[in-house]
């Protein structure tokens, strides 16, 4: 079965072996293009072109390793965010700004009470409160901010099923 997929106003077809792909390479990137083979039933030429083409077509945007959070010294704060009302521009302005803050590993435009949901990360409560200070300076827009502290992170993930 081939799934169309929209991309960049372009759709793109992922048929059985492109999902496989991007659920193994979601569980374990380092996996050889040999590995991925043997599992999927190609050769290893063949996912090298896919997995390619993969990451030329932004299915594939990045690679990285998923650190421990219990054996880093750091608090992780899950932030609400208020903005304007009615005000777009100030929304893409934030999210602009936003996409340059470290400390803040994901954010989510949302439907209810609030605007956005952010994932930031801090050393310690003192630079919460300058993230916060940055936050509110560099955006007028925010009406109103509501920060929990996470206490436990129970499970971690980032795959997306495909």
């Amino acid at each position: 079965m081939t799934r169309l997929v929209q991309l960049k106003g372009h759709a793109m077809e992922l048929d059985r072996f492109d999902r496989q792909l991007l659920a193994l390479l979601q569980q374990n990137c380092r996996f050889s293009s040999e590995q991925l083979a043997e599992r999927v039933g190609l050769s290893a030429s063949a996912v090298q072109r896919r997995t390619k083409r993969l990451r030329e077509q932004g299915i594939i945007v990045a690679e990285v390793a998923m650190v421990d959070p219990n054996q880093l010294p750091h608090l992780t704060f899950l932030v609400s965010i208020e903005l304007e009302r009615d005000n777009y521009p100030a929304l893409e302005q934030f999210k602009q700004w936003i996409k340059h803050e470290a400390a803040v590993q994901q954010v989510f435009y949302v439907t209810g009470d609030v605007d956005l949901v952010a994932v930031v990360t801090a050393t310690d409560t003192r630079d919460y409160d300058n993230f916060s200070e940055r936050l509110m300076v560099a955006n007028p827009c925010v009406r109103r901010m509501n920060s929990q502290l996470v206490l436990d992170i129970p499970k971690q993930g980032l795959y997306w099923p495909v």
